[in-house]
């Protein structure tokens, strides 16, 4: 590793910065967060590059599209202290996760290839068979009453109140509602995203209105799965440098 730093052209944080379009500033706080090899000093204390860090900083930056931030942070912080088998696990975990989104993607298409119209009962009603309450609903998706409360005032979910004991009752439209909010928020979208989908599917009783956005969330993961592919390329030429 000592040779390796030492040989080679020596850079300064704007070479660096330059070609990325970054500041000087980036550079010296990537170093300190551990992506870059710590940098030699000159004898008056000023930082000098080489070219093993810019193929660090290309590998870096590969990486973000693809894992986060963070996660490239934590992939090039492991690899620079020569944790090299946590790297590749904190690889194998964002591919793990692109995986189990894309079966999100598969749900979502397949509750929506089988939605039906469904009407539901006019408020005052006595609740029927398959009606459901915000505490067992809750349970069902694997989040809190207080989420289902958020929802219902962004309008995802529009449940009625029991005449009687004043409890919100969730009938089959609604749960149908919900599960759908709840696929298309581990999708990434937003309360304010969501809305006029699920409006426009209770309006038009079809699946038209979240084709756009399905081809969206099906164009986003496949740009993941590329950025990744060079993220790999990317890294895998940094770490044969650093040998």
């Amino acid at each position: 590793m000592g040779r390796d730093l030492q040989s080679g052209d020596r850079l300064r944080p704007v070479d660096l910065a330059r070609g990325h379009g970054l500041s000087t500033q980036a550079i010296r706080n990537y170093e300190e967060a551990g992506i870059l090899p710590t940098a030699d000093r000159t004898p008056h204390g000023y930082r000098t590059y080489t070219p093993l860090h810019a193929k660090a900083l290309r590998a870096f930056l590969a990486l973000v599209p693809g894992h986060s931030h963070g996660t490239a942070t934590s992939i090039m912080r492991a690899v620079n202290e020569g944790a090299v088998d946590e790297a590749f696990r904190l690889i194998d975990e964002s591919h793990a996760q692109l995986l189990d989104d894309r079966r999100t993607l598969q749900a979502v298409e397949n509750a929506l290839r089988d939605l039906e119209p469904t009407t539901a009962p006019e408020a005052g009603m006595r609740s029927e068979p398959g009606d459901t309450f915000i505490g067992p609903l809750a349970d069902q998706l694997g989040i809190r009453p207080a989420t289902l409360r958020k929802w219902e005032r962004a309008g995802l979910v529009r449940p009625r109140r029991d005449p009687r004991t004043g409890y919100r009752v969730y009938d089959e439209a609604d749960v149908r509602d919900a599960r759908l909010a709840h696929q298309l928020r581990r999708g990434g979208y937003l309360l304010e995203q969501i809305a006029p989908l699920l409006a426009q599917v209770r309006a038009a009783g079809g699946l038209e209105p979240l084709e756009a956005a399905l081809a969206d969330w099906h164009a986003r993961l496949s740009a993941r799965g590329r950025a990744m592919l060079t993220g790999a390329a990317e890294l895998e030429a940094y770490l044969r440098e650093r040998g």
